[in-house]
């Protein structure tokens, strides 16, 4: 959200957005290219997740459907794998996204370090990138009119806040990429996997990896955009 619509907004917005889109585009090219091959045994989501949790250790995790397309994720506190609609299909593209997501809950299990930081931190991620950012923006209004002092703080902190967001999605990529390493590991263990099936996972796992990618992106380049408009500010 620009300030006043400061056109330098866009140079930071632009290519942000445009590589969030693309990273988009990837995931849902290779989702619906590899949602359309079957895996060599006809495994659905649920059987992928009873064979690798069988061969990982991993019978404590649950495992739930939840609505939406894409919508998959792990949640550390009930020790849950919930999956989508096209994850329950027997795929190449939800044997990677079932083994992805029970490489969270094997990084649960062994108390991955960058796992429990990120864990550590969401709450702060969650107020900074909303509290952060409307203090900031009224920070810069109260600048505007005339608080100079009181205003460009409040602004200060809006940022500081902003800034445990941004952290959040960078502590995210070594998370994401982790757990894919281990989905694809898991998946060579339980010899669910051909060649040609690795192929498909590989791109349905790197695809995903770039959203991550992008929002990191997307986060860095309104943090950049803050910090100049206080620098404009302050000078």
């Amino acid at each position: 959200m620009p300030f006043f619509f400061d056109p330098t907004y866009l140079i930071f917005a632009v290519p942000a957005m445009l590589f969030a889109l693309w990273a988009q585009f990837q995931v849902q090219s290779a989702f619906n290219k590899w949602s359309q091959v079957a895996n060599m045994r006809r495994l659905n989501g649920f059987d992928v997740a009873r064979v690798l949790m069988r061969n990982e250790g991993l019978d404590h995790v649950g495992v739930e459907t939840i609505p939406g397309m894409l919508t998959d994720h792990y949640d550390p506190s009930s020790k849950v794998i919930r999956l989508s609609q096209g994850s329950l299909q027997p795929s190449v593209a939800a044997m990677a996204i079932v083994a992805h997501e029970l490489g969270h809950a094997a990084q649960d299990k062994e108390g991955y370090a960058w796992l429990r930081v990120r864990s550590g931190i969401v709450g702060f991620a969650n107020i900074g990138s909303q509290l952060g950012t409307w203090l900031f923006f009224i920070g810069m209004l109260l600048s505007a009119a005339g608080g100079r002092g009181f205003g460009f703080q409040l602004a200060v902190v809006g940022v500081i806040l902003f800034s445990a967001a941004v952290a959040f999605t960078l502590v995210t990529l070594p998370v994401e990429f982790n757990a894919s390493a281990r989905a694809r590991e898991m998946l060579q263990r339980a010899g669910l996997v051909t060649v040609q099936e690795a192929e498909g996972v590989n791109a349905v796992l790197n695809a995903a990896a770039l959203t991550y990618v992008a929002a990191a992106a997307q986060a860095i380049a309104q943090l950049l955009y803050f910090v100049t408009v206080l620098m404009r500010r302050r000078e």
